[in-house]
């Protein structure tokens, strides 16, 4: 416990820089360094990881999409052009390298490194996306923030309802201690939760706030935060782990500690982008 405790004080005093910069440079580095590390840690839970013709350029994939998102913009390309190219090449260089490889790597394993690299990849590449996000009421400077509390609020509130009311098992074959009740809880609460800090946000910068798009933001937060739970719990089943890495002493790997928020980063990114083309089109939801 004691580890844990100073490991997670150590990690928020890195974190605070991070998001205090997070308008700059800083935040995709630093998503980058995450996905560097995230995306290497899963190829070695699969086991691919020493097959170095494909587990290299899946690392400098997941590595090069945060920082496409800040900075790629050009005249001709823009950083969405430029990361499907990168993701094009990259897909057409795994299947090269699975037929290649055949005799050495099951193609199944080989799929799924590929997905999760991506995942991993474009997951930590929608938070510098929706920070980036610019006027009205899809403000990135206080929306991305959404995507740290909503995991932070389902993974607190479920553990407790679970703990207070828990009495259906939710997957118990995939995790055995998370129940029906504790995810309705978590979900419950993430909304309120959401709605609050923007209302706190408005108070503090004196700004208005839409109250439909954070709930909407918090439910969507809370389901896919624990589908991102779930899904990492998969996978370390499939290759009997306990944690994907050691970087957080007391706490596993990147993505023991960033998968619930990997699945939150996208569904938010589609949930804004959908409010901001309904705006675009019906004008302010309300």
């Amino acid at each position: 416990m004691r580890t844990r405790v100073i490991t997670a004080i150590v990690a928020f005093i890195i974190l605070l820089p991070v998001l205090y910069f997070s308008g700059t440079f800083v935040l995709p580095v630093a998503m980058a360094i995450l996905a560097m590390v995230g995306s290497g840690e899963m190829l070695h839970c699969v086991g691919t990881l020493k097959r170095y013709t494909f587990s290299v350029p899946s690392i400098i994939v997941a590595t090069s999409l945060p920082l496409i998102m800040y900075f790629a913009d050009t005249w001709i390309y823009t950083r969405l052009d430029i990361a499907m190219l990168l993701i094009a090449i990259y897909i057409l260089i795994a299947f090269a390298i699975t037929v290649i490889e055949h005799k050495h790597i099951k193609i199944e394993d080989m799929a799924l490194s590929m997905i999760m690299v991506l995942y991993i990849g474009f997951g930590f590449s929608s938070i510098v996306l929706i920070r980036d996000t610019r006027g009205g009421f899809a403000d990135g400077k206080y929306l991305y923030m959404l995507v740290f509390t909503g995991a932070w609020l389902t993974d607190i509130f479920a553990y407790f309802c679970g703990r207070a009311f828990g009495k259906h098992k939710l997957i118990p074959e995939v995790s055995p201690k998370k129940t029906v009740e504790g995810s309705i809880g978590g979900i419950v609460f993430c909304i309120f939760g959401t709605m609050f800090y923007g209302f706190v946000y408005s108070l503090i910068f004196k700004s208005e706030v839409d109250y439909i798009l954070l709930a909407v933001c918090g439910a969507v937060s809370s389901v896919f935060s624990q589908i991102g739970d779930l899904i990492m719990s998969m996978v370390k089943r499939k290759y009997n782990i306990k944690d994907y890495g050691k970087v957080f002493p007391g706490h596993g790997g990147v993505l023991d500690r960033f998968d619930s928020i990997l699945a939150v980063s996208i569904a938010l990114l589609v949930t804004l982008s959908v409010f901001q083309a309904l705006t675009n089109a019906c004008g302010p939801i309300r």
